[in-house]
């Protein structure tokens, strides 16, 4: 997971305001205002009297400068500063496979530093006096994180299967049409499982839940993982996928398990057939490709869903490359 941390050096209450509201990892500070900054909100601080003391920072301005910041990164983590802002620097310490936090101005800059060399820098330190620049730089960080690849899925068949433990995610975020999670009964082959953001006759909408299907049933983590819906905690991460693969991650506020009658869904995705089991039930929803939600009792044989495949297993969630056949 990529951090953002920001600079408030010389103290600005404002801005550390924008970056507890923003969602920033960190704050920057001089010795002395780790207690001010903490007395506003939940948040790591760098600074000498801080929680993170350990972290080193070097200027560079020359070669020595650069060597000696990949030498202190390769033991731990240090935030280098670039006068020009240039990503050589950058470049040469990841493949020297030092652990860096790059300075930035913007979110462009921090975009760009996390994806320098694919891997990235760990993370970036935005210095800014503009408390919206803190925003965009968390978003433009956190949502260059992970891509999904999702592919089209015929479906094949939907029959009712009796009754089972469901799972429902409700989340501290809200989701929009054409957004939820991936679930199934194969970690190799997830269906995008439609968040209840859409209005119907029946219950209010709660756009902050995905009724994510039985127990012993997968849904996607953050950085590639998986889990059981079982095994799912209030503060745990989630992974909230849409349409076209984009992603954002949510914290659980609730998981919720109840006795209701359930269906599967079998597709066929590239010669291979994937299946999910979902509650029986019509609020209950899949993806079209056009990035719709459809109706479980709507699924008739021939119709589209959205699916993301991957090969290989999991080992407690792990992916990993072997032999694995879930069926």
């Amino acid at each position: 997971m990529k951090t953002v941390w920001v600079r408030v050096i010389p103290w600005n209450k404002s801005l550390v305001t924008a970056s507890l509201e923003a969602g920033a990892d960190g704050l920057v500070l001089e010795e002395g205002y780790s207690a001010e900054a903490k007395a506003l909100g939940l948040i790591t601080t760098v600074a000498p009297d801080g929680d993170r003391a350990d972290v080193e920072q070097v200027r560079i301005e020359s070669k020595a400068d650069e060597e000696r910041a990949a030498a202190l990164g390769r033991v731990g983590l240090v935030i280098v500063e670039t006068p020009d802002w240039t990503i050589i620097p950058l470049e040469n310490i990841i493949a020297a496979g030092g652990r860096v936090m790059a300075t930035v101005r913007n979110a462009a800059e921090a975009l760009t530093a996390v994806q320098t060399l694919e891997t990235g820098v760990a993370g970036v330190v935005l210095v800014t006096d503009d408390p919206s620049e803190v925003r965009r730089a968390v978003e433009a960080v956190k949502g260059s994180e992970e891509q999904v690849g999702l592919q089209v899925a015929e479906v094949i068949e939907v029959r009712p299967l009796g009754m089972g433990d469901r799972v429902c995610i409700d989340t501290t975020t809200n989701m929009t049409i054409g957004e939820g999670m991936l679930t199934g009964n194969a970690s190799s082959a997830l269906f995008l499982t439609h968040s209840e953001s859409v209005e119907n006759p029946y219950v209010a909408p709660r756009p902050f839940r995905v009724n994510a299907g039985p127990v012993h049933a997968y849904v996607r983590l953050p950085e590639g993982k998986t889990a059981y819906l079982a095994d799912l905690r209030s503060g745990d991460e989630v992974l909230l996928v849409n349409a076209q693969g984009q992603t954002r991650r949510a914290n659980i506020g609730r998981v919720k398990t109840e006795r209701r009658p359930m269906a599967l869904v079998r597709a066929r995705a590239d010669e291979a057939e994937v299946a999910t089991i979902l509650q029986n039930a019509e609020t209950i929803r899949l993806v079209t490709p056009e990035g719709q939600p459809v109706s479980l009792v709507a699924l008739q044989p021939g119709a589209q869903v959205l699916v993301a495949l991957e090969e290989g297993g999991r080992h407690f969630g792990m992916r990993v490359t072997e032999t694995i056949s879930e069926k």
